[in-house]
């Protein structure tokens, strides 16, 4: 790389790691603020805290004391399993205990701790936590580079040019595998530096990335497998652990319970040679025990006096500065004591270390997400390939920490679905990935799987056509899916129910245009609620669980938080924001548009990748709920309301209607 090239990429990295602050100073101010600005109730009402609570230490897991909060009313939350928190007492932003969720239930929820203080189990508030570890592993990664970043900062700069690829046959291990998903695995192979696997929805992008995988350890590659959530890693390991040897890095309480087995943790207390880091436990145990008969040498009890005076006056039997020789000889007991603590100490962390060296050099994959790629762990261990799942999802920062272990990467994802998500808007340029740089830059080195396996036909039709040129189809398997599968009865009791029910009419979207008062309203805030549709969304959802569908089937997206809040506060049905739903999927989906004005704004939904989103996330029934005359002022809005009048798709109400089906 010549002179004026170097400059050019550390001018890149200084303004990765200025985007990098930027982001974790809005992340953790707006945390901050929420914090100082709602009252503890209102926190909870929202889903980001959790107020009352007494806990109780039930045990010890994988290295971190349990606790169980609970309390008499029930819990309502977003908080998760996996989740990081904040533990206070008063003010939360005084306190600096935080700990990782491990389980939760409707009265309780479990915190994983390294150190549990006495007034942490009376009444306490648990809040959602940002988490900045993350950011500084970011930072520290930019500021170490090495020469597989560098090779990947010349990609994007135009610096570097990459190698062609090539075809390579191989002996697939999964039988039903499809033509797309082989194609994929063969130029990945075949790609000396990276190749780009371009998963749409549910065109079983996991599955592919599970054979490859399979396939580099079968040539003898070892690899380093990321995500950028815990969830999308854990899916990656659940394809593969019966047939490689493989080790998952990461907080274990962030592992899903099936793959504990898997984690370094629980590997690291299972090794036989563990048995000798409990003995020295022990052994540190009991000197503790020892150590606190003893006097321990505070400022106020040392006057001054070093270890090394101390000790020495001991021997002597003498005393010092108002100091009795008595408690001098104690002192120097309790210093003596805990010298041997200390050692015991690093002699178990070095014992520690070397076991954990152990199963990672005689594992052919480790797992982990994006950001703990950074542990030492791995440091010393040499890595083959570096296969990443939600690049599309990950900022440049965040995937340049899996990709430095690596000289080859594979990364898969879609960019026509959303971006990351940035909170500060001036360090807006982290939404664009190094999945989209590339795979503008070089479409040759990419692949697109092309058959989906989640939705009826109908559903699918117009998101390919609209943002895949029509190239994805749908497995033949999907013709027979209908609703009536999961409805105990045909929508007979009423006009709602049967067109509910049609299964003629995957898709059924509910034009607002005509309906009294339909318009979007401000709620002091920057969100935007809209009744009626919200009153919709909650006698559709209804009408289908009276019909039979389970509460878990159904699922309402809206692009607006103040239209999640509306909407949750009459339904049992999981309301969740487009963000919320990305990669996950349900039998049926309602999605309210919200936006109704006669300026014909429609905000944020001018980013079609929340429309794509939004309208794959259902398998057997979708309904959209909007008013189309502001709808249509964007052009593949008109084309969704076009495609849907053209199939008998597009349902028009008047109030009179809307009243008929109210229950």
């Amino acid at each position: 790389m010549q002179g004026t090239d170097r400059i050019m990429v550390k001018s890149y990295i200084r303004k990765l790691i200025r985007l990098v602050e930027m982001e974790r100073e809005a992340e953790i101010n707006a945390m901050m603020n929420e914090i100082r600005r709602l009252s503890p109730r209102k926190r909870e009402r929202i889903g980001r805290a959790i107020n009352g609570l007494n806990g109780k230490i039930t045990g010890r897991e994988l290295g971190f004391h349990l606790v169980k909060y609970g309390r008499r009313d029930p819990i309502e939350t977003r908080i998760g399993v996996g989740d990081l928190v904040l533990i206070s007492r008063g003010d939360p932003l005084k306190s600096d205990l935080t700990g990782t969720v491990a389980g939760k239930g409707k009265r309780f929820i479990v915190v994983a701790l390294e150190n549990v203080p006495r007034w942490a189990l009376r009444n306490v508030r648990i809040d959602l936590y940002a988490n900045d570890i993350t950011f500084q592993r970011m930072i520290d990664n930019l500021k170490g580079v090495n020469k597989n970043i560098l090779k990947v900062l010349g990609l994007i700069l135009d610096k570097d040019k990459p190698a062609p690829t090539r075809r390579v046959d191989f002996e697939a291990i999964d039988c039903e595998l499809n033509s797309s998903q082989k194609e994929a695995i063969s130029r990945a192979l075949g790609s000396d530096d990276f190749f780009l696997i371009h998963g749409p929805f549910g065109t079983g992008k996991t599955r592919t990335l599970h054979e490859l995988i399979r396939q580099e350890v079968r040539r003898g590659s070892r690899v380093l497998v990321t995500a950028e959530s815990n969830a999308a890693v854990d899916n990656l390991l659940d394809g593969i652990a019966e047939d490689v040897e493989c080790v998952r890095l990461g907080h274990p309480q962030r592992v899903s319970e099936r793959n504990i087995r898997e984690t370094l943790a629980y590997k690291l207390e299972n090794h036989p040679d563990y048995r000798m880091v409990i003995e020295k436990q022990e052994r540190i145990d009991k000197l503790v025990e020892e150590r606190e008969k003893h006097h321990k040498p505070t400022p106020q009890l040392r006057r001054g006096l070093s270890d090394t005076q101390i000790l020495l006056n001991a021997t002597k039997r003498r005393g010092a500065r108002g100091i009795s020789p008595n408690v001098m000889i104690s002192m120097a007991r309790w210093i003596e004591v805990n010298q041997k603590i200390d050692r015991l100490h690093r002699e178990l962390e070095e014992l520690e270390t070397e076991i954990a060296n152990r199963i990672i050099r005689e594992s052919q994959v480790v797992l982990s997400t994006n950001s703990s790629a950074a542990l030492e762990y791995i440091d010393n261990v040499s890595f083959d390939l570096a296969v990443v799942d939600e690049a599309s999802q990950a900022t440049i920062p965040s995937i340049l920490i899996p990709l430095g272990r690596a000289p080859r990467f594979i990364l898969a994802g879609d960019h026509k679905q959303l971006p990351p998500t940035i909170l500060n808007q001036e360090a807006s340029e982290l939404e664009s990935t190094l999945f989209e740089e590339l795979i503008t830059r070089y479409p040759d080195k990419s692949w697109m799987l092309n058959c989906q396996y989640r939705m009826h036909p109908d559903i699918m039709e117009f998101p390919s056509r609209e943002f895949y040129s029509g190239n994805i189809r749908a497995h033949p398997s999907l013709e027979g899916l209908s609703v009536t599968d999961i409805l105990r009865s045909g929508g007979e009791e009423g006009e709602l129910q049967g067109m509910l029910a049609d299964p003629h009419r995957p898709v059924l979207f509910i034009d607002t245009s005509r309906l009294e008062a339909p318009e979007e309203r401000l709620k002091g805030s920057t969100s935007i609620r809209n009744p009626v549709e919200a009153d919709l969304a909650v006698i559709i959802a209804g009408a289908f669980m009276g019909m039979g569908a389970g509460s878990s089937d159904i699922g309402i997206i809206t692009p607006y938080d103040d239209q999640v809040e509306l909407i949750s506060s009459m339904t049992p049905v999981e309301v969740n924001t487009v963000d919320g739903f990305q990669g996950r999927e349900k039998e049926i989906i309602i999605i309210s548009m919200v936006r109704s004005n006669s300026r014909g704004s429609i905000g944020f939904l001018r980013d079609l990748r929340r429309l794509n989103v939004s309208l794959t996330r259902a398998r057997r029934k979708l309904l959209i709920i909007g008013d189309t005359e502001t709808l249509c002022t964007h052009p593949s809005y008109r084309r969704l309301v076009e495609f849907c009048r053209r199939r008998g798709f597009l349902e028009k109400p008047g109030p009179g209607d809307v009243r008929n089906w109210s229950p």
